[in-house]
């Protein structure tokens, strides 16, 4: 039996269109139409890196220029159309996708119970009833605010004191929530003054929110393997999407396709029926140069990026120096269809400039005149983002593929 084939350039069209990455940002990048941009994404990841710009903030700017950060604040702790919680890891979300979490609520009470008594210190479950008592009695808090007079830790991001743990184990199991952020920092409150009514007292069974989050990531993707909208969200078991997708090809709800990889080979994958209608209609994608978040929806799965557009691309955060390729954390820069290169830029406030100390092409790719001034010019918007009033280029930012 043959399958329909997806070739490269029409898989890559397809999937930037559906990460809103085709066509130049757009909107006003603060209420109604911030908020429906991240209903198309699905979630936007969170992130404390401010190196440039917050993860979420560049996410969020890529798509809609006039972004800044206080609107994402605004939607999140003022107008409840979003909440926070956790696909791969911490996010925001559309609120009506909070009834759908019930699952991953429990799912976390179980699995966070057994690994973090092994990954934590000791004690954590012993404090749940102590900052469930707190929170209730004295009103929303941070970590700084439960666990007076335990030791804290110095081991490293992860090495908290057990009220903290207990704090996050509540908020990930769904008792609390993520009111707001005070300088990046989350305060909780019991979820039922936190989260509408409305939404804390729905209820969808298991198969109802299986087929929610397979439906949902597969409109996202576009196309995807049964692993692949497993963990989208992070909410299904690979097995559940598997089950999802057999029924859907026996209910002739989905196809399966050959989609073309960079390389040439070929790989199966799940689609809705109209997919080769809809990439054969989709317009071209923009050739604007974009500087994106290293956790932008379209790259959080490498090994997709790089099968897709041939684009290797991992963080070095924990690599020696020495054995570093490129900086810690360097940004892809995108034009069109694919990566055109990877920067080392950094926004220092104390002087009010953007940084830019190095730009590696991909191999292959030309820096003539015409795409280094479309580069400045988004580095300039950049800048602007940043708070920065000028960008300075160091004398040889200009590198050599490596």
């Amino acid at each position: 039996m043959t399958h329909p084939v997806l070739t490269n350039t029409l898989a890559r069209r397809v999937f930037l269109h559906r990460h809103l990455l085709s066509v130049p940002p757009a909107g006003t990048g603060r209420g109604a139409d911030l908020a429906q941009t991240i209903g198309g994404l699905g979630f936007v990841q969170l992130d404390s890196v401010n190196t440039l710009a917050r993860a979420h903030d560049l996410i969020l700017w890529s798509r809609q220029n006039q972004y800044r950060p206080k609107a994402l604040d605004t939607l999140l702790s003022k107008d409840r159309v979003l909440f926070e919680h956790w696909t791969h890891d911490a996010a925001t979300l559309p609120i009506s996708h909070f009834p759908y979490w019930r699952k991953r609520f429990a799912m976390d009470a179980v699995q966070l119970q057994k690994n973090w008594s092994a990954w934590r210190r000791e004690g954590f479950m012993e404090q749940l009833d102590t900052v469930r008592r707190q929170i209730t009695d004295h009103g929303a808090c941070t970590s700084g605010d439960v666990g007076k007079g335990e030791a804290r830790g110095s081991g490293g991001w992860w090495d908290w004191h057990p009220s903290k743990t207990a704090l996050e184990y509540l908020w990930r199991t769904g008792e609390l929530s993520v009111v707001r952020r005070d300088k990046f920092r989350k305060v909780y409150d019991l979820t039922e003054r936190v989260i509408p009514p409305e939404y804390i007292n729905a209820r969808h069974s298991i198969d109802d929110t299986i087929s929610w989050a397979c439906d949902g990531a597969l409109d996202r993707l576009g196309f995807a393997t049964s692993g692949e909208l497993a963990a989208f969200w992070d909410l299904v078991t690979p097995a559940e999407a598997k089950a999802w997708c057999a029924d859907g090809l026996n209910r002739g709800t989905l196809i399966e396709v050959d989609v073309q990889s960079r390389d040439g080979s070929l790989r199966r994958s799940f689609a809705r029926p109209d997919l080769m209608s809809e990439a054969r209609a989709l317009d071209d994608v923009s050739p604007r140069v974009r500087l994106l978040s290293p956790f932008d929806p379209a790259l959080r799965d490498r090994k997709r990026a790089e099968r897709l557009f041939g684009f290797h691309y991992r963080i070095e955060i924990f690599v020696p120096e020495a054995k570093r390729q490129y900086g810690y954390y360097v940004f892809p820069i995108w034009e069109g269809l694919g990566a055109i290169g990877r920067m080392d830029v950094r926004a220092d406030r104390a002087t009010d400039s953007l940084q830019v100390r190095a730009f590696w092409p991909e191999r292959g790719v030309k820096m003539g005149a015409g795409r280094i001034k479309r580069l400045r010019a988004e580095l300039d918007r950049v800048a602007r983002l940043s708070g920065c009033s000028r960008v300075d280029y160091a004398p040889d930012w200009l590198r050599d593929p490596q």
